[in-house]
Formats: structure tokens, C-alpha cells, sequence
């Protein structure tokens, strides 16, 4: 019999269980990470992986069914991770819609988005993605999710510049930018110490404001 001065006994075991159990699979998720960077998709195994996080090899099967479900939930944590640190740039009291624009587009091009550790994982995950349909689908899923950010961000630019695109105009604007901002981080990922401090950001900020038709506020432009 629970208690009868205990409020709600059972209620918080089963809470505090279940914030351990989902604090377990974050140290399984970033134990594979690690060990993906270290050993490659192949080398990752179940055993190291376990050793990695201090765990049994059976004790992940009791969060995930297999090797490739794992794989597949680190992968999608990686990406969710790098737009999560990508829109906290947003959050910008007083800020203008362009003045947001330009801090996510130079949160994308610096650390820790542009980080060589980062590039190698999403590399080595997108290298075998062809190949497998559930990391192709979180690798889908993902750059979806982050081209809507950007369809978000253009959209309030362009409103506030008394624009009205279409669906099809946000879309097109969206995939672009993604485009730019996608080739400028894996140049800064291969080799950023070819670039100056802020040179990508100016240059995705530019090629992005020219992709909208604005007029350079260079304002905005990292120092």
C-alpha cells in the first residue's frame, strides 16, 4: 500500500526512472559518437561502444534493437544538435529579421558547427547512407528540418522589406541558401586556417543578401 503521506509515490519513481533511462540513451548516443570518430562505422562496434559508456552490450539492446537503430539515432542526434546551435542564434531582443539572418548564417560558418571532429562524423554517416535507407531517411529528415528553419528566417526578412514570394519563391530561396551556407562550412571544416576570422560568415551573409535581392548591410558582417 502506497503511503498515505507520500503525494504521489509511484508517480515520481516512475518519473525519476524515466529520466534516467533517457539519460542513458543520450550517453549511448554520444559513446557511439565517439567511437564512429575513432574506429569508423565499421570499428563501432556494440562491444566498443558498450565499453565507451561504461555498460554491458546487452544493456543497449534494452534502448535499442540493434547496431544500425543506434547508428541511425546517432546520426539524427548530431544533425539535431548542430540546427539546435544554429537557432539559438535567433534569439535576438530587438533584433531586425535581417540582423537575425545574419546571426544564424554566422553561427553556422564558426565554431562549434564548423568543427573538423563534426565534419568527419557527418562524412563518414552520409558515406553510407546510400546504402541504407534508415540513415538516408534520418539524413532526410534532417536537412528538411533545417531548410524550413531557413524558409522561416527569409520569410520574416522579406516581410519586413514588404516582399510577398510565393511558396514556391520561399522554397527555391531556402534551398539556395542552404546550398551556400553548405559549401562555405565544409570549406571552413577542411581547412579554416586558410580563412580569416569571420571571412565565411562575410561571405555566406553577402551571397545570401544577393540571393534576396537586398541591398549589402554590411553592418551585419562580422568583424
Amino acid at each position: 500500500m502506497p503511503d498515505a503521506t507520500d503525494p504521489a509515490p509511484m508517480n515520481g519513481r516512475r518519473k525519476f526512472r524515466r529520466e534516467g533511462e533517457e539519460r542513458r540513451r543520450q550517453d549511448l548516443i554520444e559513446a557511439t559518437l565517439d567511437s564512429v570518430a575513432e574506429y569508423g562505422l565499421q570499428g563501432a562496434s556494440l562491444r566498443t561502444i558498450a565499453l565507451r559508456a561504461g555498460v554491458t552490450a546487452g544493456l543497449i539492446r534494452h534502448y535499442f534493437p540493434g547496431k544500425e537503430e543506434l547508428l541511425q539515432e546517432a546520426y539524427t542526434a548530431l544533425v539535431d544538435r548542430m540546427t539546435e546551435q544554429a537557432k539559438a542564434a535567433l534569439v535576438m531582443d530587438d533584433a531586425s529579421p535581417r540582423q537575425r539572418l545574419a546571426a544564424f548564417i554566422t553561427a553556422n560558418l564558426n565554431a562549434p558547427i564548423i568543427d573538423a571532429r563534426v565534419f568527419s562524423l557527418w562524412a563518414t554517416f552520409i558515406g553510407r547512407a546510400s546504402a541504407d535507407p534508415a540513415l538516408a531517411r534520418a539524413h532526410r529528415e534532417g536537412y528538411l528540418g533545417f531548410r524550413n528553419e531557413v524558409e522561416a528566417v527569409v520569410a520574416d526578412v522579406l516581410a519586413a522589406e514588404q516582399h510577398k514570394p510565393d511558396a514556391t519563391q520561399l522554397r527555391h530561396h531556402a534551398i539556395a541558401i542552404n546550398a551556400i551556407i553548405d559549401g562555405l562550412w565544409i570549406e571552413g571544416c577542411l581547412a579554416g586556417e586558410m580563412f580569416s576570422p569571420g571571412e565565411l560568415a562575410a561571405i555566406g551573409i553577402k551571397a545570401v543578401e544577393s540571393e534576396l535581392g537586398l541591398a549589402p548591410l554590411e553592418q551585419f558582417l562580422e568583424k
